[in-house]
This record gives C-alpha cells, sequence and structure tokens, in this order.
C-alpha cells in the first residue's frame, strides 16, 4: 500500500510541475523557450523509452519461450517480429505526429 501511495504522489508531483508552463502564453512575436516544438520532445522521449523496454520484454520472452521449447522456433520468432513491428511502428506515428506538430 505504501509502494502504491508513493508512486501516486510521485504522478501528481510531476503533473503539478509539468502544467505551469505548458499553459504559459507567450507575448506576440516571440517564441516560447521550447520554440515550436512545445513538448513534443519529451513525448517522443517517452515514447521511445517505453517502447525500448516493451521491446526487451517481448525479445526476452521470445528467448525464454524458444529455450522452453526449441520446436517451436519458427512461430515464436515470427510472432516476436510481428510484436516488435507493432511497436517500432507507433514509435514512428509519435515521431511524425511530432514533426507535424512542429510545423
Amino acid at each position: 500500500m505504501t509502494r502504491k501511495l508513493l508512486l501516486i504522489a510521485v504522478i501528481a508531483v510531476l503533473a503539478l510541475l509539468l502544467a505551469t508552463p505548458a499553459f504559459a502564453q507567450t507575448s506576440a512575436g516571440t517564441t516560447s523557450t521550447f520554440g515550436n516544438w512545445g513538448f513534443s520532445g519529451i513525448g517522443l522521449g517517452i515514447a521511445v523509452g517505453l517502447a525500448g523496454m516493451g521491446q526487451g520484454r517481448v525479445a526476452g520472452s521470445a528467448c525464454d519461450g524458444i529455450a522452453r521449447n526449441p520446436g517451436a522456433r519458427g512461430g515464436i520468432q515470427g510472432a516476436m517480429i510481428f510484436g516488435l513491428a507493432f511497436i517500432e511502428s507507433l514509435v514512428l506515428f509519435i515521431w511524425v505526429m511530432l514533426f507535424l506538430r512542429a510545423s
């Protein structure tokens, strides 16, 4: 229970810290500190980091499955590549949205 409360407290503090500059307005004719990018770069970093964690988990689980049943290597490897392609496509979609937002 304590761990859950600590996680909620950390998320609340981060939300409060990020909310203040997100709603700040710039004066006419000037750009913000982040330029035209806004917080998109932070979102891309979070997306890439979480996708990397997901890809590591997929690859690790595939290795465990192949180690337990070497005969099913082809099916496991195909499913792993399919899953990795989906994870990577999500990162590419975030990357495209980053550039669409910046333009």
